[in-house]
């Protein structure tokens, strides 16, 4: 499938149900499920949870069988999403690629570079599709500006949300900025000279609030702020690149155009008109868990694929480190990655 488009499988199409399992029954896994039980094309074979009881409430609700270990389903779905926390990624990918099935694999790919590599290398040594969720590339809001987007020279962006407890394995650059460095690499499509990064732990022992700024071969430098103690939600991203500025609201699937035209009258003045871009409305996780099954069923690269899940994890991962490197040159912030060697009656 060509890079940037997107298809969606249609519900009444005549090939047989793909078999699937959803392992990680949390906050985003339960979503993942629901999204299958609607897609005539699938057909539920197991939930996984290691709470046993919120499986079986799942499973429940959606007419299949719940289970505790997901080796229990090696070897018996075609497909399966796995909606588990990072560091465990790689285990469980590596044993359903290997026992025969399409993955879709939450995002970050993996918790290190060398476990994205083998997994990648997994994948196509089993000729299995690995999807990486990276779910912001099929935010309607994006579908509809990216044929807008033709040579970006600034990109700003911003995702804030209230702290809810949840990813808080790993630091906000992998648990939200990651979606920003993804759909900005798709953008920019060059490579990135030069990092900036700042970033404080605040409710947590890993980063809760980052920034960074990325300068691109192509002269590009983009601005990104992650933030999970934020008292408020914001997911917008903007792009100005020549004669044209673009704004996108994630949330509210909004997309705004601002554009220099001339008079054509005498001699030419710049004049600037705003539109609102037309935006299909749509659900994300079901048009992301539909084109998997699609790619599943026809055998099609998908949208997001393993290496581009590598190429946000590496970016990534370069702004974590520069982040770490400045956290050292203040003692007051780095005395507290050792807090608890240091007060270890204190609660975080």
């Amino acid at each position: 499938m060509p890079h940037g488009s997107l298809k969606i499988l249609k519900a009444g199409s005549p090939s047989p149900k793909v078999k699937v399992a959803v392992v990680g029954i949390g906050h985003l896994g339960k979503f993942h499920a629901e999204k299958y039980a609607s897609i005539p094309e699938a057909e539920i074979v197991g939930l996984v949870d290691i709470d046993r009881a919120r499986a079986e409430e799942w499973a429940g609700k959606l007419g299949t069988e719940a289970f505790s270990d997901y080796r229990s389903l090696l070897g018996r779905v075609d497909a399966v999403s796995v909606v588990v926390p990072t560091d465990r990624h790689h285990r469980v990918a590596v044993d359903f690629l290997k026992s025969g099935s399409d993955v879709l694999l939450e995002k970050p790919i993996c918790s290190t570079l060398l476990e994205a590599e083998d997994l990648i290398g997994i994948a196509r040594d089993c000729g299995r599709i690995l999807q990486v969720g990276h779910l912001e590339r099929f935010n309607p809001a994006i579908l509809a500006a990216r044929g807008k987007i033709k040579a970006p020279l600034f990109i700003e962006s911003h995702r804030l949300t209230p702290f809810r407890g949840r990813g808080i394995e790993v630091d906000v650059v992998l648990d939200l900025m990651i979606h920003d460095l993804d759909i900005i690499l798709s953008f920019v499509r060059s490579e990135v000279a030069h990092i900036h990064a700042v970033g404080v732990p605040v409710l947590t022992e890993k980063v809760d609030i980052a920034n960074a700024r990325l300068e691109f071969a192509s002269g590009c430098v983009a601005n990104i702020t992650a933030s999970r103690i934020s008292g408020e939600d914001q997911r917008r991203i903007r792009i100005f690149q020549p004669d044209t500025y673009l704004t996108v609201d994630y949330a509210s699937q909004k997309v705004g155009l601002s554009q220099r035209t001339n008079s054509g009258r005498g001699i030419p003045q710049a004049k600037i008109s705003a539109e609102q871009i037309p935006v299909e409305p749509g659900d994300a996780l079901e048009k992301e868990i539909r084109s998997f099954i699609f790619s599943s069923m026809n055998r099609t690269p998908p949208l997001v694929t393993g290496e581009d899940g590598k190429k946000a994890l590496v970016l990534a991962l370069r702004i974590i480190e520069q982040i770490q490197t400045n956290i050292k040159k203040i003692p007051s912030i780095a005395s507290f990655y050792g807090m608890k060697e240091i007060l270890p009656d204190v609660s975080w």
